[in-house]
């Protein structure tokens, strides 16, 4: 005990120490049944319950998905992985443009716009109302494009554009854990 001595200097300003990093960003392992083409039941957001067709992962755990927008409402999104369900559906989705789906997979596709003043009290109190923005045209010709492609392939199989405009429900007698998708 005697070589452990306390120091005599102690400094004025505790040194400040480094944080040990507990955790690693690891690669999103995707389920096996999300490939793309699977029909997937949409469980939160805007568009919860509803049904759409997944068109590719992308990086972060997002997946690409659309309606399409004429069946259904849905638009081009990126949603979360762990917030869908996937089906045993699966429709044929060669015919898309690949050109949309790589402009689609880019961060800066999905940026909002900046300079948008009408937020705040001041804008509140005043009673004004924020005027509808108008989506990029550029967005709208791809959804456009995609929706073409997509739309011919789903007319090919009975019944299914009616059950992609179809939503999504539980009764109080069924059960999700125990059906089968």
């Amino acid at each position: 005990m005697a070589d452990q001595k306390a120091s005599k200097y102690y400094p004025a300003e505790d040194e400040a120490q480094l944080k040990q990093a507990r955790k690693t960003a690891h690669p999103t392992k995707y389920r096996s049944s999300l490939a793309p083409g699977t029909v997937l039941i949409l469980l939160s957001g805007r568009f919860r319950g509803k049904r759409v067709i997944l068109l590719r992962q992308l990086s972060q755990g997002v997946l690409l998905i659309t309606g399409p927008f004429k069946s259904n409402g849905v638009p081009l999104r990126r949603v979360n992985h762990r917030y869908v369900i996937a089906t045993s559906t699966v429709v044929d989705i060669s015919g898309i443009d690949s050109e949309v789906l790589e402009r689609a997979e880019k961060d800066e596709y999905w940026e909002r716009e900046k300079g948008r003043d009408d937020k705040g009290e001041d804008h509140f109190f005043k009673g004004e109302t924020s005027q509808k923005k108008d989506t990029d045209p550029q967005r709208t010709e791809d959804q456009k494009r995609v929706d073409k492609a997509l739309i011919a392939n789903i007319r090919k199989v009975q019944d299914l554009e009616a059950y992609l405009s179809s939503n999504f429900s539980l009764r109080g007698n069924e059960r999700p854990h125990e059906m089968v998708f």
